[in-house]
């Protein structure tokens, strides 16, 4: 079971991304390139400028930062997917995502990590009222992926929460299961993406999005270790091979994660190679 304190360190990580003005309105777009040579593998980040590292293999071919701007230039050929982090992020979001979509952006995120106080904080029934009003309208327009959860265990948590949201959001145009991981071994993460990917099904959904994930040692902003790149060496080729999972992010493409200075951790590395 993912510890609670592990969470809420990733989760206070992420919303870093949100402390920029939403004002900010880069909408620089670019659909996945056929050179990708990863092309489900994406950077989740707060600083555009630093997705050039891990792009500049061709190793990713998407990118988001938890907001619906992206909050600076990407690379040519990663492809921004924005995302409606939450209740806070109302205000503009039409208007932002119409302009995406019209510079040809096909992808649209829903809430970050609903299930958690810390976070977008929604119960399950409430979420689909939001994600109906807010997210549905662009279906036809973009392939739109659920709120991402945790991997908590509880009432209304992790994949809990999303078989809840799903039951009551049914007429809502999801086409994409999106969930995040972090915990301590490589068989609990693809165990627990097998549950996703059996929960997308029973409900008819395209595909799984595992839009974080990381092991619990990284969030110490000490990561990009030898034991992260084991890690990565054993689930990115499982990965991989999943015909129902579409996209994924490590995270983060920051220093002290996939980044150490102005170069790649040895995780970094592991991820772009």
């Amino acid at each position: 079971m993912v510890s609670f304190k592990s969470l809420t360190t990733a989760a206070l990580l992420a919303s870093s991304a949100l402390a920029a003005p939403h004002g900010h309105t880069h909408t620089h777009s670019m659909r996945q390139t056929a050179s990708a040579s990863h092309p489900k593998r994406g950077a989740a980040y707060n600083d555009a400028s630093l997705v050039q590292h891990l792009s500049s293999t061709g190793a990713v071919s998407w990118a988001y930062d938890w907001n619906m701007y992206t909050m600076g230039d990407l690379p040519s050929g990663v492809e921004f997917v924005p995302m409606l982090w939450g209740s806070k992020m109302f205000t503009g979001w039409f208007a932002a995502i119409q302009a995406l979509l019209n510079s040809g952006n096909s992808h649209i995120l829903g809430f970050n990590e609903p299930d958690m106080p810390s976070q977008a904080a929604m119960s399950s029934s409430d979420a689909a009222g939001y994600y109906s009003k807010y997210i549905t309208p662009f279906s036809g327009k973009a392939k739109l992926v659920s709120p991402s959860v945790t991997n908590g265990v509880g009432s209304d948590m992790g994949l809990d929460w999303m078989r809840n949201f799903l039951n009551s959001c049914t007429d809502c145009g999801v086409s994409a299961l999106a969930v995040h991981w972090y915990g301590d071994s490589a068989d609990d993460f693809k165990s627990f993406v097998q549950k996703a990917v059996d929960l997308q099904k029973e409900f008819g959904l395209e595909e799984t999005w595992v839009t974080e994930f990381a092991l619990n040692s990284d969030l110490s902003g000490q990561g990009g270790t030898q034991t992260s790149s084991d890690f990565l060496n054993e689930v990115l080729p499982w990965l991989d091979e999943q015909d129902a999972v579409a996209r994924y992010a490590y995270f983060m493409c920051a220093d002290g994660y996939l980044l150490n200075g102005n170069g790649l951790s040895l995780s970094g590395k592991t991820y772009s190679s």
